[in-house]
Protein backbone atom coordinates (compact mmCIF):
# COMPACT_ATOMS: atom_id res chain seq x y z
CA UNK A 1 0.00 0.00 0.00
CA UNK A 2 1.35 3.54 -1.08
CA UNK A 3 1.66 6.52 1.45
CA UNK A 4 1.10 9.84 0.65
CA UNK A 5 3.35 12.36 1.87
CA UNK A 6 2.61 16.40 0.90
CA UNK A 7 4.37 19.52 2.19
CA UNK A 8 1.14 21.08 2.01
CA UNK A 9 -2.37 20.20 2.71
CA UNK A 10 -3.86 19.07 -0.26
CA UNK A 11 -7.50 18.19 0.10
CA UNK A 12 -7.95 17.56 -3.99
CA UNK A 13 -4.67 15.62 -3.97
CA UNK A 14 -5.73 13.36 -0.86
CA UNK A 15 -8.83 12.65 -2.49
CA UNK A 16 -7.56 12.03 -5.77
CA UNK A 17 -4.86 9.70 -3.78
CA UNK A 18 -7.90 7.67 -1.67
CA UNK A 19 -9.96 7.08 -5.18
CA UNK A 20 -6.94 5.63 -6.70
CA UNK A 21 -6.02 3.05 -3.60
CA UNK A 22 -10.09 2.29 -3.63
CA UNK A 23 -9.96 1.71 -7.58
CA UNK A 24 -7.26 -0.54 -7.32
CA UNK A 25 -9.01 -3.03 -5.21
CA UNK A 26 -10.87 -5.96 -6.03
CA UNK A 27 -15.17 -5.74 -4.99
CA UNK A 28 -14.22 -8.13 -2.53
CA UNK A 29 -11.76 -6.18 -0.89
CA UNK A 30 -13.58 -3.24 -0.86
CA UNK A 31 -16.73 -5.16 0.73
CA UNK A 32 -13.90 -6.41 3.61
CA UNK A 33 -12.22 -2.73 4.08
CA UNK A 34 -16.07 -1.97 4.67
CA UNK A 35 -16.87 -4.36 7.33
CA UNK A 36 -13.69 -4.31 8.87
CA UNK A 37 -14.16 0.02 9.55
CA UNK A 38 -17.74 -0.91 10.23
CA UNK A 39 -16.53 -3.63 13.48
CA UNK A 40 -14.17 -0.94 14.57
CA UNK A 41 -16.46 1.97 14.58
CA UNK A 42 -19.12 -0.50 16.65
CA UNK A 43 -16.28 -1.31 19.14
CA UNK A 44 -15.16 2.44 19.77
CA UNK A 45 -19.08 3.06 19.80
CA UNK A 46 -18.81 0.34 22.64
CA UNK A 47 -16.39 1.70 24.46
CA UNK A 48 -17.84 4.97 24.73
CA UNK A 49 -21.23 4.28 25.93
CA UNK A 50 -20.00 1.37 28.39
CA UNK A 51 -19.87 3.62 31.36
CA UNK A 52 -23.17 5.02 31.06
CA UNK A 53 -25.75 5.18 33.80
CA UNK A 54 -28.78 4.12 32.72
CA UNK A 55 -31.69 6.67 32.51
CA UNK A 56 -33.62 7.24 35.58
CA UNK A 57 -37.58 8.27 35.40
CA UNK A 58 -38.10 11.10 38.06
CA UNK A 59 -42.08 11.34 39.20
CA UNK A 60 -43.49 14.71 40.24
CA UNK A 61 -46.01 15.70 42.29
CA UNK A 62 -49.30 17.56 40.62
CA UNK A 63 -49.78 20.93 40.84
Amino acid sequence: MAILKLDKHDEKKEIEFELKYLASLTTRQRFELMFEKTQQLRSLNKKRYANRKTTQIIKRKPR
